[in-house]
């Protein structure tokens, strides 16, 4: 199939009910001028050949695109707040990345939490057959206390899991060898203490280091003992790095498992994407003026 060209094309992770595709959506609400059209293009694995499929190799260098996703683990995070760059096999084109883990991680906010579970308890008590099964929302300071106690848990298995990925950046063999041995993000393992993460590391990396040799214990030991001292230095913890640093599908799963009985976090993620207000991101403002200067 040959796209013709002339309108402003977004790449961007999952499903036409993606979160992803729902935040690009707001993002190109007030974008004046040609029309946007959003591709979602499943997993960030294969987005250089779906790109490639979806224009005729030909025609891609007169189309106006721009491929955005995850950064994941992908790129380390500037000083400055913007959008990250991925080179790809797309030639001059870059990927774009979130500044922070995921979209999730935009979402986990102690007001916009707190919002929500106000708005479903108040339905609850206009309509008492209201399917809403918890009470009133804790006070906001109790729900930052619930996200931050869930990332603190999470500390270790975050830092192996960024020391996995800096041997994957240096030996250029992400498909091969994975920040984590649970299947994906948001899928905890059974113990998140630093032994039993660093001992499944040095099983991944022992099953993969006859394939190249820069992939070796010994330095992800040493960018483990790096992340570690950083995540636990308290100016990261008052910062509210972890919003940044650590995925927010697996401080969403750690919340979930520390209070079970609270709020389901992905139908709050529903209602909270058409919420953001995304003039309090610097890099999402920067990908509305991309999408703009297409």
């Amino acid at each position: 199939m040959t796209v013709v060209s002339g309108g402003r094309t977004i790449f961007c992770e999952g499903k036409s009910d993606s979160l992803d595709y729902r935040l690009i959506n707001k993002i190109v609400a007030d974008i004046s001028g040609d029309r946007c059209t959003i591709i979602p293009a499943g997993g960030k694995f294969t987005f250089s050949s779906f790109v490639q499929g979806y224009f005729s190799r030909n025609e891609m260098s007169n189309q106006r695109y721009i491929v955005f996703r995850d950064r994941d683990f992908d790129a380390i995070p500037t000083s400055d707040i913007q959008l990250l760059k991925l080179e790809t096999r797309l030639g001059n084109n870059f990927t774009y990345l979130t500044y922070r883990s995921c979209i999730e991680n935009y979402l986990l906010d102690a007001e916009l939490i707190s919002s929500y579970w106000t708005e479903k308890y108040q339905e609850k008590v206009d309509n008492p057959s209201s399917k809403w099964g918890h009470g009133k929302p804790p006070d906001q300071q109790t729900i930052w206390k619930w996200i931050e106690t869930s990332a603190r848990t999470i500390l270790s298995y975050q830092a192996v899991r960024w020391a996995l990925s800096d041997l994957l950046r240096k030996s250029q063999a992400r498909e091969q060898l994975k920040t984590t041995w649970t299947g994906s993000s948001g899928e905890l393992p059974e113990s998140l203490a630093l032994k039993q993460c660093q001992e499944q590391a040095v099983n991944l990396i022992n099953q993969f280091r006859q394939a190249l040799e820069s992939v070796t214990v010994e330095a992800f030991q040493t960018s483990l003992n790096s992340y570690q001292n950083q995540f636990e230095q308290e100016d990261f913890w008052q910062r509210k790095q972890y919003l940044i640093w650590f995925h927010g599908k697996d401080i969403q799963k750690q919340m979930q498992r520390q209070e079970p009985n609270y709020i389901s976090l992905r139908h709050f993620y529903n209602w909270a994407i058409n919420q953001l207000d995304i003039n309090q991101h610097l890099e999402l403002k920067e990908l509305q003026t991309k999408i703009e200067q297409l």
